[in-house]
């Protein structure tokens, strides 16, 4: 399967967590979500969403420079590995 369809795939999976993750996998999942799909962030500060959206944007800038392959790889890989820990039998779709 190419990149591309695993990572869409993988974006439907975590959906399907039993268990939700805790704040620094979700900004993690997040951060390489936006990376993927996005690139790098070039917004400035989201002062008005305030803290969750500075720990979001923080999280996403944090992974300037890294490429959208890079960025789907490791997101498909944190996906995995939270269905497996979960023990979720979940069918990929």
């Amino acid at each position: 399967m190419n990149l591309s369809k695993r990572f869409e795939r993988s974006s439907r999976r975590v959906w399907r967590l039993k268990e939700k993750p805790d704040d620094s996998t979700l900004l993690n999942l997040y951060a390489l979500y936006k990376q993927a799909t996005e690139g790098d962030a070039k917004s400035p500060h989201p002062i008005p969403d305030g803290m969750v959206g500075m720990a979001k944007w923080r999280a996403w800038r944090r992974l300037r420079g890294t490429s959208d392959e890079e960025a789907m790889e490791r997101y498909c890989e944190l996906v995995d590995s939270l269905m497996n820990r979960s023990g979720s039998s979940a069918s990929p779709s």
